[in-house]
């Protein structure tokens, strides 16, 4: 009889979180994560030591609204009896599955993905937030959004985002394309919020808040676009503006070329 390895089948994983308890997506030694709390949910499913892999790793204090992860289990599981058990047993973190599919084997959360969209959410109001506390960066004034746009234009499309990069980063290249940066005011019951929809393949790290704090500047009326053209040339990293909190910012959406979860 010919002797083989069974292949664990794979799950692909819709995963919303609210990140102010965490120290980021990754699993870390000593604080709280996202990945950390799905891997000990996976274990009281089949205890074993698990290791996930995520389309993205949001930083500290940043949110997911369609963060995608992939897990391989030792039985076949109907996906939606994984996503209420995995939701039982992640009480009472602030995660929830919303779908899980199974997948191929060779798929993976990551190198599959083609794109991912991020949204920045900014209230600009002078008072205190209450609701949306922790939710979104709040500024005391108004901002000027056809000028913050006409700066972003600027950043659209395949540069050297040097500026626009943390000094940690560790991407091979700080060249990448920047396929949408879009603004737009959206109206609340608790006033007016600016929200950036920012879309590319891959992204640096702290790019998405650095282009934010850089544009708010641009909104607030100590640079103009110009100023942001200059400093994306300049590729340099003391040419970036402020780095905004991270906690406005939401990684929103993975796109694949064919959608695991439809």
């Amino acid at each position: 009889m010919a002797l083989y390895q069974r292949v664990m089948p794979r799950y692909a994983m819709k995963v919303e979180y609210h990140g102010a308890p965490f120290a980021g997506w990754q699993r870390q030694k000593d604080q709280p994560s996202v990945q950390g709390a799905i891997e000990a949910a996976l274990a009281k499913l089949e205890p074993r030591e698990h290791t996930i892999a995520a389309a993205g790793r949001t930083d500290t204090g940043v949110h997911g609204l369609g963060q995608v992860a992939h897990c391989d289990m030792q039985k076949d599981w109907d996906p939606f009896r994984l996503s209420e058990a995995l939701n039982f047993h992640l009480k009472p973190a602030p995660v929830a599955i919303l779908q899980v599919a199974q997948v191929a084997d060779d798929w993976h959360a990551r190198f599959s993905a083609i794109e991912r969209q991020y949204l920045f959410r900014l209230l600009p109001r002078r008072a205190p937030a209450t609701h949306d506390k922790g939710q979104v960066w709040q500024i005391g004034h108004d901002l000027d959004v056809e000028a913050m746009q006409a700066a972003a234009d600027m950043l659209v499309g395949r540069h050297d985002f040097t500026t626009f990069r943390s000094s940690i980063c560790q991407a091979a290249s700080p060249v990448k394309t920047l396929d949408e940066l879009r603004i737009e005011r959206v109206p609340g019951l608790s006033g007016d919020e600016i929200h950036f929809h920012v879309r590319a393949r891959s992204f640096l790290h702290n790019q998405v808040r650095s282009f934010v704090g850089t544009l708010e500047r641009v909104g607030a009326g100590s640079w103009t676009p110009e100023d942001v053209r200059d400093a994306l040339e300049a590729k340099n990293r003391a040419a970036c503006g402020p780095v905004c909190p991270g906690h406005g910012l939401y990684l929103a959406r993975v796109g694949y070329p064919s959608d695991p979860f439809a």
